[in-house]
């Protein structure tokens, strides 16, 4: 009868096979059932069009004045990613602790309530939680800010309660023995094994909200996005080629930091 039992590493290899196959099913089908005109988009006059389209872009607009605009909008979108991040952060590890299972006897009573409030708060996209939070708080950067930290929360939140289940119960489950609780075993066991890891995915999200802070402003959100939107309606492509070069800048100088923070915490 053990013979016939397959072992753990070939189910693991049937799994696995079975679900590249349930993907590559997807893609096919993805394929299959969505109107890709390629040859429409590499046809010569798009292409053409395309060119003319980038070529007006250049020269950008370099001018001392507009640069004076340019440059406070730059750092109101960083300001507005960098504090939506961190409200992000610290809401998502509050929210973490409840959603997940801390050990075997844990009866994790609000786990799949705080889960499902996580789910919802990142399905619903950036530019939503803008245009709903613009009613109430009105144009500017305040509204922005709280959509990144509602959408960003959200994933932290599901990420940081993933890295929690996954670490390891060992130092955590010595304390309780001693009769310590629940919060200070969290916070000497189990938050000083995974702060890298906590500060790995805050880091990172901070680089993708520098990018959707930067796409909030065009529904009036403040920032660069906010200037985009506006020299692109008027077709002012000096004064637009300009600013996307700012937000280029913008997220080279965070992914710099970024990768930067992450080097000192892998030594």
């Amino acid at each position: 009868m053990n013979r016939m039992t397959p072992s753990p590493l070939l189910r693991a290899r049937t799994q696995a096979s079975w679900f590249v196959a349930g993907v590559g099913l997807l893609v096919f089908l993805s394929f299959w059932t969505l109107d890709l005109q390629w040859a429409k988009f590499l046809a010569p006059d798009a292409l053409r069009k395309m060119a003319r389209f980038l070529g007006e872009l250049f020269p950008p607009n370099l001018e001392p004045a507009f640069l004076a605009r340019l440059l406070p909008a730059a750092l109101e979108t960083l300001a507005m990613s960098a504090l939506g991040t961190l409200i992000a952060a610290l809401l998502g590890l509050v929210l973490a602790l409840p959603a997940s299972k801390t050990h075997a006897y844990d009866p994790a009573r609000w786990r799949a309530l705080t889960r499902l409030a996580l789910n919802a708060l990142r399905s619903i996209p950036e530019l939503v939680w803008a245009a709903l939070l613009l009613i109430a708080a009105g144009l500017g950067p305040f509204a922005g800010t709280l959509a990144l930290a509602l959408h960003t929360t959200g994933v932290l939140g599901r990420l940081f309660a993933e890295a929690i289940e996954n670490s390891s119960g060992e130092p955590a489950f010595a304390l309780r023995l001693r009769g310590v609780d629940e919060l200070r075993v969290f916070l000497y066991a189990t938050l000083p094994q995974l702060l890298p890891q906590l500060l790995s995915y805050t880091l990172y999200r901070w680089e993708n909200n520098i990018r959707a802070a930067a796409v909030l402003g065009v529904v009036g959100a403040g920032g660069l996005g906010q200037m985009l939107a506006f020299h692109m309606g008027l077709f002012q492509m000096g004064e637009t080629s300009s600013v996307l070069i700012a937000m280029i800048t913008l997220v080279a100088l965070v992914d710099a930091l970024s990768h930067g923070a992450r080097r000192l915490m892998s030594q």
